[in-house]
C-alpha cells in the first residue's frame, strides 16, 4: 500500500526561509494570517553574501518588531575609504548625511539578519520546516495545493515563492525568468586577518585589473579581525568554486597586487565563494494564486547592496494586501498593486546596479579613465555622497504612479504625496503617550491628525479596515496642515482635509475594490 498523505492547511504557504521569505511570515503573521515556511536547506545558513542592510530595510526589520540585537552586532558608522596609489583618496559616508529616518545603514551579515527574523517568526508561533522541497504545485480559483518533499499535501489559499535565484516556486509555475549572465567573475571570502587599518567602515581598491574591497564584520567571542574581502577576478579560474583552499590562495596573491600593501596577513577563511553576476527580471511577479518576492522575482549585480532591502520591501509591501483580502477587506484586485507598484522599482535598481558595475569593473580605456579621474575626484563632493547615500538607502522609494495614488488629487505644499514614503515622525496617541509613526504601522494604518479629534475620519477608515486603524497626532503639527492615512509599509495611502471623510470612504472603497485610486 501506498503511504498516507497528510493534508495540512493554512493561510499561506511559504516556500524560501531567506531574508524576504522571513519578513513576509512575521507581516502575515501580525496580521493575525497563519503561515507555514518550509525551505530545501537542512538547516540556517551560518554564511552569506550580502553583509550590508541599508537604511529602508531597517526600517521594514523595525516595523515588524524584527531588529533584536542587530544593532549591537552592526556596524553603523558607515563610511568607505577609496585608496589612490596606496593613499586614501576620498571617504564616502553613508547614514549620516542627513537621511530623514530613525534607522540607519548597518554592516551586518544576512546570516544575522536572518537569525533575527526566525526568532521573531518564533515568538509569533511560526516554526520553519528544513529539508522540505516543494515538489508539485497546482492550484484552482480557490486554494493552491502544494505536495512537498516529505510526502505531504499542503492546502492554502495562496503560496509566495521566497525561494531565490533557482526559486522552484517560479520554475514549477512557469514563470519565465529572462535576463542575461554577465561575464564578471567575483571572489568573496570572510577571512581572519591582521590588517592595519580602520574597522570604523569599508576600504576600496580601484586597480586596472578590477576592483578590491575590505569590509569590517563582526564575530561573537572572537577579536575584531574578521574582514569580507570581494575582488573582481577576471583571469580567475572559475573551476575554484567550491574550493575553498583555492580562493583563499587567490586573495593572498590578490591582496598585495591590489593594494600596494605587505603588511596584511591573512589567516584563514571562514568562508569563501565564487560567483558570476546575473540580471534578470521575471516575466510577472502573480500567476494566480502564486507569488513571487525577493530574488525569485529578480536578481542583479551586488554593487550597491539592493538585493536584500529590496526583497524585504516586496515582502512589506504583499503582506498588507494579502491580509486584507483574506480578511475580506478587499477584492482579489488588491493584489494586482503588489506588482505594478514594486516592478518600476525593481527595474531601475537593475539599471543603477548594471550601470555602477560597469563603471567598476568595465576595462575599456574610457571606463578606466572615468574610474580614476573622473568618479573619484567627483565622489569627494559631499553633494554627490549625499546623492550616493540617498539612492543605497532606497527612502527614496515613491508608488506616486502606481494604481493607488494616480489620479488622487495632489496638494501642493509641504509634505508627502500619495504613494510617497512618510517619514518617521514622532507622534503623541489618544492616551497622550509618545510614540514614533513607524512603531505604529507594521501591522496597522495610521491617521495623523494635526490637532487630534476628528471622529467622524476615524470611524470611515474603521469602516473599510476595521480596528487596525490607529490615530496619532503629530510632535510638530506645522509641518503637517492635512489629515494624512499611511499604510503600513510607511507609504502615504491619502491626504486630506479634516471635513473630507466623505473622500476618504471613496478612495478606500476604489483601492481595496477595485485596486485603484479616483480623483
Amino acid at each position: 500500500m501506498g503511504a498516507v498523505m497528510d493534508v495540512v492547511d493554512t493561510e499561506v504557504l511559504i516556500v524560501g526561509a531567506g531574508p524576504s521569505g522571513l519578513a513576509l511570515g512575521c507581516a502575515l503573521r501580525l496580521h493575525g494570517v497563519s503561515v507555514r515556511v518550509v525551505d530545501s536547506a537542512s538547516g540556517p545558513a551560518s554564511t552569506s553574501r550580502a553583509n550590508i542592510l541599508h537604511a529602508r530595510g531597517v526600517e521594514v526589520l523595525d516595523r515588524l518588531g524584527g531588529l533584536g540585537d542587530l544593532p549591537d552586532r552592526s556596524l553603523t558608522a558607515l563610511t568607505l575609504t577609496q585608496y589612490l596609489d596606496g593613499r586614501p583618496a576620498i571617504t564616502i559616508r553613508f547614514g549620516d548625511l542627513g537621511l530623514d529616518t530613525a534607522r540607519t545603514a548597518m554592516y551586518v551579515s544576512q546570516a544575522d539578519i536572518e537569525a533575527a527574523l526566525r526568532r521573531r517568526l518564533s515568538e509569533l508561533g511560526v516554526d520553519i520546516g528544513w529539508g522540505t522541497t516543494l515538489v508539485d504545485v497546482s492550484q484552482n480559483g480557490h486554494e493552491v495545493t502544494g505536495v512537498l518533499s516529505t510526502g505531504s499535501t499542503v492546502s492554502c489559499r495562496w503560496l509566495a515563492g521566497c525561494d531565490g535565484a533557482h526559486s522552484t516556486v517560479r520554475k514549477l509555475t512557469g514563470i519565465g525568468f529572462p535576463g542575461v549572465r554577465l561575464t564578471e567573475q567575483f571572489l568573496l571570502a570572510d577571512v581572519h586577518a591582521d590588517w592595519p587599518v580602520d574597522r570604523a567602515g569599508g576600504h576600496g581598491w580601484p586597480h586596472p585589473d578590477g576592483p578590491f574591497f575590505a569590509v569590517p564584520m563582526r564575530e561573537v567571542g572572537r577579536a575584531d579581525d574578521l574582514w569580507r574581502l570581494m575582488a573582481y577576478d577576471p583571469a580567475g579560474d572559475s573551476s575554484a568554486e567550491g574550493e575553498p583552499a583555492q580562493v583563499l590562495e587567490r586573495f593572498r596573491r590578490l591582496v598585495p597586487e591590489r593594494t600596494g600593501r605587505t603588511d596584511i596577513q591573512i589567516k584563514d577563511a571562514v568562508w569563501t565563494s565564487v560567483f558570476r553576476v546575473h540580471r534578470r527580471l521575471a516575466d510577472t511577479y502573480r500567476k494566480g494564486r502564486v507569488f513571487l518576492v525577493g530574488d525569485a522575482a529578480h536578481i542583479h549585480s551586488p554593487f550597491g547592496g539592493q538585493g536584500m532591502v529590496t526583497g524585504l520591501g516586496d515582502a512589506e509591501n504583499l503582506a498588507w494586501k494579502l491580509a486584507l483580502v483574506m480578511r475580506g477587506r478587499a477584492t482579489e484586485a488588491l493584489l494586482d498593486t503588489y506588482e505594478a507598484e514594486r516592478r518600476p522599482l525593481v527595474t531601475d535598481v537593475l539599471r543603477r546596479t548594471t550601470t555602477a558595475t560597469q563603471l567598476q569593473v568595465g576595462e575599456s580605456p574610457l571606463m578606466r579613465f572615468l574610474r580614476r579621474r573622473v568618479l573619484i575626484p567627483v565622489a569627494t563632493m559631499r553633494s554627490v555622497q549625499r546623492r550616493v547615500t540617498q539612492l543605497a538607502s532606497q527612502l527614496w522609494v515613491t508608488y506616486r504612479r502606481g494604481p493607488l495614488a494616480k489620479g488622487t488629487r495632489q496638494r501642493l505644499g509641504r509634505g508627502p504625496r500619495p504613494g510617497d514614503r512618510v517619514p518617521d515622525l514622532t507622534c503623541t496617541r489618544a492616551d497622550g503617550s509618545h510614540t514614533r509613526l513607524h512603531a505604529e504601522l507594521g501591522h496597522r494604518w495610521a491617521l495623523l491628525m494635526p490637532g487630534g479629534g476628528h471622529d467622524d475620519l476615524l470611524a470611515e477608515a474603521r469602516k473599510h479596515l476595521g480596528d487596525i486603524v490607529v490615530t496619532l497626532t503629530p510632535d510638530r503639527p506645522r509641518q503637517q496642515r492635512d489629515v494624512w492615512l499611511v499604510r503600513p509599509d510607511a507609504h502615504l495611502a491619502w491626504r486630506g482635509s479634516h471635513t473630507e471623510a466623505r473622500r476618504l470612504g471613496q478612495w478606500l472603497h476604489e483601492a481595496l475594490q477595485r485596486g485603484t485610486a479616483r480623483p
